[in-house]
């Protein structure tokens, strides 16, 4: 997720301590999540504020993952910490290949979808809210925005060339093949 006016990005939480030593375990939003602790240049989010936090260890424990916090070295410690969002520089995330995105990227795009009566114009459904991941793709939450055709909360499937038909990041606008109806 986008922060507003910053490029940092938030890509885990600390959800609750593991074990005496000062570990923590990380819900990480990153695919793999292991490429959370590959980024580096970590903060932490506090009341609002921004902190760095260095993670010297992690490793992947059951289906999600535990790190040490640097200088945190006991349980009562490591408590302090649960719920703490983890941000990223956007600028440490690795290049994509043309075609591909990263879902913050995708965050507040126009989406617009086809007119039912002619099937030639457009309509603006809205903006981009959130995505979600579902296991079989991922899901644009529309919302509906200033000048869209309606009210109306919107899921759409995510799938490139058969319901996206084109994602233009210079002009904010995402095009798709969606009728209001559906």
């Amino acid at each position: 997720m986008s922060e507003p006016g910053s490029s940092a990005l938030t890509a885990g939480k600390i959800t609750g301590c593991y074990g005496i030593k000062g570990w923590v375990k990380i819900h990480s939003y990153t695919e793999p999540q292991d490429n959370l602790f590959r980024l580096g240049g970590w903060q932490l989010r506090r009341r609002g504020a921004l902190e760095p936090v260095e993670f010297d260890q992690w490793k992947r424990q059951g289906k999600g993952m535990v790190a040490h916090i640097a200088g945190v070295d006991d349980r009562n410690e490591a408590e302090a910490y649960r719920g703490l969002e983890i941000l990223v520089a956007a600028a440490s995330l690795p290049s994509l290949e043309e075609g591909d995105y990263y879902w913050h990227q995708l965050e507040g795009l126009e989406v617009w979808g086809r007119e039912p009566e002619t099937d030639a114009g457009r309509v603006l459904l809205g903006r981009v809210d959130h995505l979600i991941e579902t296991g079989a793709n991922d899901v644009l939450v529309v919302q509906a925005c200033e000048g869209s055709i309606d009210d109306r909360e919107r899921l759409i499937p995510y799938l490139l060339d058969e319901v996206v038909s084109d994602v233009d990041l210079a002009a904010g606008r995402m095009d798709v093949d969606w009728y209001l109806d559906e």
